[in-house]
């Protein structure tokens, strides 16, 4: 049996001639971006410049294309690299798309051509531009992903829901719903990326995706609910929690520079721990 091309037949090689710093258009979507490498292969035109449809294009380029996102062709590209990644690096590759940097898709469209076109296994050839670009893009967002899962704080609604605000630099938000299902499988949560606006909620029973008509949930107020949105206990928990950590802090061994990388200041409005005197 016959498996399916990753690609085209047309590779570097590969009886076409190939060339580069097309200008490429598409939905600024993943799917769009596999679309966007099984068509570069298919018109043997790689591009220079990934952009997302509406933004300015230059003034002047030879080769202009508008990509078309196509679950099927996107499949294909994405069944390709499973073939050609380890398993966990696979992963990485959906992983890396939340990093939200400007230079993300092209960063991402390098370092899949790269997998594609090598002979054997390059994910660890970080001696390759593509795979180190790829490899530090990855590692901050599994970093934001890590700061999540420590800097979560939760408030209690009045109605039982756990609410926990947040603002990451990176879209990593969908990375810990696994670890927050798991963790609080008995308790209705919901997180909420301020910036983004959109956030995940847990009903016992599933995870939803979910957004604010006004973009913020009402009664927010930089990283806290208004106190009448607030279970009643919930703020005598809060102050219990800053007694704590006050207590527990060794003033003569304070280093501010340490504790401001440990703890981004960026996290500070969230953290229960931050808020009031002391």
């Amino acid at each position: 049996m016959k498996s399916e091309p990753a690609v085209p037949a047309a590779r570097p090689g590969g009886g076409g001639r190939r060339r580069e710093g097309a200008v490429y258009f598409f939905d600024d979507t993943f799917d769009g971006l596999l679309t966007a490498v099984f068509d570069a292969y298919a018109r043997r035109s790689f591009p220079g410049t990934l952009l997302a449809e509406g933004a300015p294009g230059p003034l002047f380029a030879d080769d202009m294309h508008h990509v078309v996102t196509d679950a099927a062709k996107a499949g294909r590209v994405w069944r390709a690299l499973g073939r050609k990644l380890s398993a966990f690096a696979h992963r990485c590759v959906a992983q890396c798309w939340l990093a939200d940097e400007e230079d993300t898709p092209m960063v991402l469209f390098r370092y899949i051509c790269r997998v594609v076109d090598a002979p054997g296994r390059v994910e660890t050839n970080f001696a390759d531009p593509a795979v180190l670009d790829f490899v530090r893009m990855w590692k901050r967002v599994d970093w934001e992903r890590t700061r999540l899962m420590q800097f979560v704080r939760f408030q209690k609604a009045a109605d039982g829901t756990y609410f926990a605000p947040v603002e990451p630099q990176k879209d990593a938000l969908p990375l810990v719903v696994p670890h927050f299902r798991d963790r609080f499988a008995d308790q209705r949560w919901l997180l909420y990326d301020v910036g983004r606006q959109y956030g995940f909620c847990y009903d016992l029973r599933q995870v939803h995706r979910v957004s604010f008509a006004e973009g913020v949930p009402a009664g927010l107020h930089g990283g806290r609910l208004d106190d009448s949105l607030l279970a009643e206990d919930e703020l005598l928990f809060q102050r219990l929690w800053q007694t704590y950590f006050r207590a527990i802090c060794i003033r003569e061994r304070l280093n501010p520079r340490k504790h401001r990388q440990d703890m981004p200041v960026r996290y500070w409005k969230y953290l229960t721990e931050k808020q009031g005197p002391g």
